[in-house]
């Protein structure tokens, strides 16, 4: 195993595997065992946490994202990707076996499908990289609650960092001690709809909200077409999706969320932060993948920005 150079300080450690995202999107109709049906486009592009890093870094943050690749061509592929879009690529691990991890979505509007696999390789111990780039946000592309990640989030709490978890269809209840006291230490969480519903196991969204922000002090849920609810210090916030012709949704949960750390970055309001988000998520479903994320100038002219702003405080 080959790790990486040493880093400097970040704005944004994004800790996560990435995904090769086979896309087969336009698909006339569901698919169902037993049947074939041909997409109207095709896509190789790289997703998981590489969706995170790359879509912040586009809107012009210092992001640095901790992930393994190995031998084979699925992390040639997204290393390649990586260095195209000039990713800081210190925190990788170059492992000399196969690591794949690839998911293959199939996309028809708002709605897909995915199957994944994933080759196991241990995780990078998170504390010694985060006491290295000392971040201001360290963000979690899934809900994790084992030892390593409870240890990287009271070592963000420690050094000032903000805490952003997303769940990304992890299975687990908060009847789980473990589950609720990760929740009850990071500081915002993302779930779309069906994983709080899942999650929570309530039958109606404004249950599942009021449990959940007990819990943790900022609750963004992303609704699809629906757009976003979101819950601080006891305030309700309905935010709308920005409307758009879908080609693939697979990316939007992310790009949203890296609209929202971008605004958190900026000490925008939520309310600003939700529409920045809105923008980015909308966007992402215009291809396949995560190739349409926005970039800076892109998204301050749809907030109504003067360009050129630098970013941060």
């Amino acid at each position: 195993m080959v790790t990486g150079t040493t880093v400097e300080r970040c704005e944004v450690l994004v800790t996560g595997a990435y995904f090769a995202d086979l896309v087969f999107h336009g698909l006339p109709r569901p698919v169902r065992p037993g049947t074939e049906v041909f997409a109207g486009g095709f896509g190789l592009v790289p997703g998981g946490a590489y969706t995170l890093a790359m879509a912040l870094h586009r809107l012009g943050r210092r992001v640095v994202w901790s992930a393994d690749f190995g031998t084979d061509p699925f992390s040639a592929h997204v290393l390649s990707c990586a260095g195209r879009e000039g990713l800081d690529g210190s925190a990788f691990r170059h492992h000399p076996f196969p690591v794949r991890s690839l998911t293959v979505a199939l996309a028809s509007g708002e709605d897909r499908a995915m199957v994944s696999f994933q080759d196991p390789v241990g995780p990078e111990p998170l504390v010694p990289l985060l006491r290295r780039v000392r971040p201001r946000v360290l963000m979690f592309p899934q809900l994790r609650w084992d030892e390593d990640a409870v240890a990287a989030v009271l070592t963000a709490r420690e050094l000032g960092a903000l805490v952003v978890m997303d769940c990304h269809d992890t299975p687990a209840s908060l009847d789980d001690p473990a589950v609720r006291r990760v929740l009850s230490l990071v500081d915002v969480f993302t779930p779309n709809e069906g994983e709080a519903l899942g999650l929570t196991g309530a039958a109606r969204l404004d249950e599942a909200v009021a449990l959940l922000s007990g819990l943790v002090p900022t609750l963004v849920v992303t609704r699809g077409p629906l757009g976003a609810t979101a819950t601080r210090r006891g305030e309700r916030y309905d935010a709308p999706a920005v409307p758009t012709a879908a080609v693939d949704a697979t990316a939007a949960g992310d790009c949203f969320n890296a609209g929202l750390v971008h605004g958190l970055l900026d000490g925008r309001s939520l309310t600003d932060c939700l529409a920045a988000a809105a923008f980015c998520g909308a966007a992402a479903t215009t291809g396949p993948g995560s190739g349409s994320a926005l970039r800076a100038p892109d998204l301050d002219r749809l907030l109504g920005r003067p360009p050129g702003r630098p970013p941060g405080r």
